[in-house]
């Protein structure tokens, strides 16, 4: 496709200003739409995307994100050169990025889209943003399935991007409490995306890339082959800055949740 057959572009990324979206894709002429939802933004694009072209307002729209691990380490903990030890709770930027084409017609479709309310448990540590991401995950997937009265057995999987080990514990335990079981069907993005057995990344990856890059090539196309037919996609972000750290602040959390199936028409 050529950008002119493109009507909106939905991009974000961890820099202040989104900048790596803005220069990355200022040459490219399309109406362009900035996102932070920090490490939701592939799911908050996605749904944002899927939205406008199922109401007729574009024909095709573009999802797109992106994270790089020294900047991400730059602007939200410490430059890298500071040598600075990291807890096992802290999580490791991913250097990469994802863009999805959303249009009419295609392997897969957008199902349902349910855009997450912000939760804050009071977490304050950086360094443990899977604690932090963890509550609102839970509640964005208790109110998508109280909305559509489906279950968890429903879908051959429930992806969040990304909550890493401690978060992933932590959402199973808190739907558990709440009478909802996911252990068969959840995996995370920020488990799948390293080799976690050679690399010590500790509790996992992060970054708006991770759950970008692990969804838009890996899960899609076994979503395109009908490997699976139905995935839950729950982009989770933990909505911080410097600035709030430093003053003491909480640090919320979103998560916005998008289903996609297998479409067997195409």
């Amino acid at each position: 496709m050529e950008p002119s057959e493109i009507q909106y572009l939905f991009a974000g990324d961890l820099l202040n200003q989104c900048i790596s979206s803005v220069f990355g894709l200022r040459s490219m002429n399309i109406p362009f739409l900035g996102q932070y939802g920090a490490c939701s933004t592939m799911a908050q694009t996605l749904g944002l995307a899927a939205v406008f072209v199922d109401s007729g307002l574009a024909q095709n729209a573009l999802a797109v994100t992106s994270s790089h691990f020294c900047s991400a380490e730059r602007q939200f903990r410490f430059p890298l050169e500071y040598g600075g030890q990291r807890t096992p709770t802290a999580q490791w930027t991913v250097t990469g990025a994802g863009a999805i084409l959303v249009g009419q017609k295609g392997n897969a479709s957008i199902e349902e889209v349910t855009f997450g309310r912000m939760a804050d448990l009071g977490v304050k540590d950086a360094a443990n943003m899977g604690a932090a991401m963890a509550p609102a995950a839970a509640q964005t997937i208790e109110d998508y399935l109280k909305d559509t009265g489906k279950k968890p057995e429903d879908f051959d999987l429930i992806l969040t991007g990304d909550l890493g080990q401690v978060g992933s514990t932590l959402l199973r335990e808190i739907l558990n409490q709440d009478g909802i079981n996911i252990e068969r069907q959840q995996n995370d993005c920020g488990l799948m995306v390293y080799d976690r057995q050679n690399q010590d990344v500790h509790a996992g990856g992060s970054g708006c890339g991770c759950s970008a890059a692990v969804f838009s090539s890996y899960v899609l196309q076994k979503i395109s082959e009908g490997d699976l037919k139905h995935v839950l996609f729950i982009g989770t972000g933990a909505l911080m800055s410097p600035t709030s750290s430093q003053q003491g602040e909480t640090i919320p959390g979103v998560a916005h949740l998008v289903h996609v199936a297998w479409n067997a028409q195409a």
